[in-house]
């Protein structure tokens, strides 16, 4: 809402106070002023001139010579290249020594040989916005009406010396969408009286009854509406100061009919609609729903399909207006017409926030009622109009208005008590505080015992309950005002939950373990959002896509870090390691809610940890990835229940992936990316990791135990077994560990050989197996006859052989 200090004047006394300082009074009450505008800030020396003479210039084809009149003693020369620059105009004139925005100094010129000794403006020129400039002066200069004196200052007179609070209202706050409502506001903030503007006019002895009916029969979209009708109506240009309101609160002047209900809808909050009576085709007015596939060709041109959702105003044939949105093209105002039909009417925001959102029309009518209007200001926006039409388009208002009214609705009374307030604002207020504060809201208050019964108003929607009006006690009084005062009762000590703490571990081990987290986009094409996926899901699309490169969820983190180390590497970053822990959108079927889950992912090239102090320099491998794994599995305390198995999955390498299982649930894969995908991405040898989060997680883990060193030594035996080539090293281990029994305390692998001196189809894998006892020094005896059966179950379940 921008609401102009000049215009808010008419209703509050605002002497002594500037617009800054009433902006700061404002925000501090509750309401956040973004800023206050001057609209032609640091420009002076503009006036009213009138062009004598106009002819072309002896020089040049786009230009014209104009003979000034600027109310000095002499008339002035001006060189001028606008279009519709004529003799007899009254137009702004920077005489010479005059400023323009961005501190433009007019000096005296000579343009293709002749003097120049000033510019005649356009409003842009004086700053004012091209879109808020009248179309008739659109792509030229502005020329004034014949009653402006010459020599008068133009700022003033299109109210350009003005200022602008710039409103950033919370939806609760409707009340302020209007000028009265926000003097209401100022008013309690200033302990001030509220000036509301009064509707003089003479009506006709006509009655607008015998002109226009009115018949509801969707009452409970439309409980209230007035029609008024207007005769002899002359279309011309608004008076100068309503054209300079409208431009100040962001709205392009038309013409006095238009612009008065633009006018109303800004000073009231109120929206009315003006149709020419003579097109609207009828005497009666019925609101009702659309037809299903019912057309209608709105104001901005457009033909739109309705449904029965969409509340329209018809004639009682078709319709002729989207009720509270946007009116027809058929029946609107325009240079012809005579009689206008007023409309005034409370329509309920669900219905027109439906019609907006169908047909993408978001109107500042549309606005003010899916927000909640006044519904004892229909009337009277109505009356004000017709007053204001009255006196500047020179018209008729018939006698009385015509409506139907099936809304009942009571101003709200509340009821509470002065220790309530103060309980909860921890104030120690007097109750002739708390009453003068309602009365400076202009709220009714009665006091009855130790109760203060508060009436109100309807303008004030937002305000239902006792929390409300200790909300108000506290905006009035003062925010800044309120002690500072410690908490009561029972405290509970704040603390993180599980899943809180441990992803606070994962993303410590990550960065410390030296990689950079990345925060890629949740948006996807189509074939990048399947790419990786760890559930068979279908991607979800997104109704309006910014592109197709960002048209779907993903499912997956890892196609955006791979775009991620492609951006990198083109850059010259060649060893880059990232890791990302973001959410994935799950969709197992179509009818149901997309899940939204979290993941962990990594992506690494280049070399791994390169410490020049030591002269160490490895290349990132399978073997780098999945240790990082085993350290935040540890560091998680799941390590020993993650297992992994050879892969194959759809753009990783083959023989260099494996999935991760927790238990026996796949949680995850980890891997090089395929060769075909990493020359497509011009990448180097790539490895990557992604997990679920979730299950680790949630995976009960027993508490750390600690224990002493063992007293006793221990006993170390090494073996190389030879076994097939597809036999796991993960399942020897688990053989070895059972057949060792409680006195094999670890088994570590830390040989791998394949070639000569074996047969074909064979590899030879090296364990180091330690026994001890805590209780006492094992025997030779003891250790033989544990690694001898150790032996035999590795011969009878994995046919392994003792390589010698």
């Amino acid at each position: 809402m921008l609401v102009s200090y000049k215009w808010l004047k008419e209703y509050v006394d605002l002497n002594g106070i500037s617009a800054e300082a009433l902006a700061e009074k404002i925000t501090r009450s509750g309401i956040e002023v973004d800023g206050v505008k001057q609209i032609s800030k640091g420009v002076k020396g503009v006036v009213v001139g009138q062009v004598l003479t106009c002819e072309r210039h002896p020089n040049a084809d786009t230009l014209n010579k104009c003979l000034v009149d600027i109310g000095e003693a002499e008339p002035v020369q001006i060189i001028c290249g606008a279009p519709n620059v004529a003799a007899g105009q009254k137009v702004a004139v920077a005489k010479v020594g005059a400023v323009l925005p961005g501190n433009f100094k007019i000096k005296r010129a000579k343009l293709r040989g002749e003097e120049s000794y000033g510019m005649i403006c356009s409003l842009q020129e004086l700053g004012v916005e091209a879109k808020l400039v009248p179309k008739d002066f659109a792509d030229g200069i502005f020329v004034f009406p014949e009653d402006v004196e010459i020599g008068e200052d133009v700022l003033s007179l299109l109210n350009l010396d003005d200022e602008v609070l710039e409103f950033d209202l919370t939806p609760n706050r409707s009340d302020c969408l209007s000028m009265i409502g926000t003097a209401y506001e100022v008013a309690a903030i200033l302990d001030q009286k509220v000036s509301l503007p009064e509707a003089k006019m003479t009506p006709s002895s006509e009655e607008a009854a015998s002109y226009i009916s009115v018949q509801i029969e969707a009452q409970d979209a439309n409980p209230l509406y007035v029609a008024k009708v207007i005769k002899n109506v002359k279309i011309k240009p608004s008076p100068l100061w309503l054209q300079g309101y409208l431009m100040a609160a962001g709205i392009r002047p038309h013409n006095n009919v238009v612009d008065i209900t633009n006018y109303i809808l800004l000073e009231y909050g109120q929206p009315l609609h003006a149709f020419d009576y003579d097109r609207f085709g009828s005497k009666e007015i019925v609101i009702r729903h659309a037809h299903q596939n019912e057309k209608i060709l709105t104001l901005d041109g457009a033909e739109r399909t309705l449904t029965e959702d969409h509340l329209v105003i018809t004639n009682g044939k078709v319709p002729v207006a989207l009720a509270g949105v946007m009116g027809g093209a058929d029946s609107e105002v325009q240079h012809d017409t005579t009689t206008v039909l007023l409309e005034s009417a409370y329509f309920t925001g669900k219905t027109v926030r439906k019609a907006s959102k169908d047909h993408h029309l978001r109107s500042e009518a549309s606005i003010r009622f899916e927000k909640g209007i006044d519904p004892n200001r229909v009337r009277a926006a109505a009356e004000r109009a017709a007053a204001l039409m009255a006196k500047y388009a020179d018209a008729e208002v018939l006698s009385g208005s015509v409506e139907k009214n099936y809304l009942d609705r009571q101003p709200a009374v509340i009821s509470i008590t002065v220790e309530k307030i103060n309980s909860v604002l921890g104030t120690a207020i007097q109750m002739s505080e708390v009453e003068a504060i309602f009365q400076r809201l202009q709220f009714d208050v009665k006091k009855e015992g130790n109760m203060l019964k508060v009436t109100v108003p309807t303008r004030r929607g937002d305000i239902t309950i006792e929390e409300d009006l200790i909300e108000e006690v506290a905006r009035i009084y003062g925010y800044d005002c309120l002690p500072i005062t410690l908490p009561t009762g029972a405290t509970t000590p704040g603390y993180l939950t599980n899943e809180q703490r441990k992803r606070r571990i994962t993303r410590r081990f990550m960065e410390g373990a030296g990689l950079y987290q990345a925060l890629t986009y949740s948006l996807t094409s189509d074939e990048k959002a399947i790419a990786y996926a760890l559930d068979d899901c279908v991607p979800v699309k997104i109704a309006m896509p910014m592109s197709e490169e960002r048209s779907h969820l993903r499912l997956s983190l890892v196609p955006e870090l791979l775009e991620s180390l492609s951006y990198n590497l083109a850059r010259k970053n060649t060893h880059i390691a990232l890791y990302e822990m973001g959410s994935v959108f799950l969709q197992y079927d179509k009818k149901e809610q997309v899940e939204e889950q979290e993941h962990l992912a990594m992506a690494m090239t280049g070399l791994w940890q390169s410490h020049d102090w030591q002269g160490e320099k490895k290349q990132v491998d399978f073997y780098v990835a999945k240790g990082l794994l085993e350290g935040l599995f540890t560091k998680l305390g799941v390590n020993e229940a993650i297992h992994y198995r050879a892969a194959v999955i759809d753009g990783m390498h083959p023989g260099r992936t494996a999935e991760i299982l927790l238990d026996d649930e796949v949680i995850g894969f980890v891997g090089q990316i395929h060769p075909n995908v990493q020359k497509r991405l011009d990448l180097k040898e790539t490895y990557v990791f992604e997990l679920k989060t979730r299950p680790i997680f949630a995976y009960p883990v027993s508490p750390l135990r600690y224990q002493a060193i063992p007293r006793y030594p221990a006993v170390s035996r090494d073996i190389a077994l030879v076994v097939d080539r597809s036999v796991a090293a993960g399942k020897l281990k688990e053989i070895i560990q059972d057949a060792g029994g409680s006195l094999l305390k670890t088994v570590e692998v830390f040989d791998l050989y394949e070639g000569e001196h074996l047969e074909a189809g064979k590899k030879s894998i090296a364990f180091t197996l330690n026994y001890y006892n805590p209780e006492k020094t094992l025997t030779d005896e003891e250790v033989v006859a544990i690694h001898d059966k150790v032996l035999q179950a590795v011969k009878e379940k994995a046919a392994a052989v003792l390589r010698e």
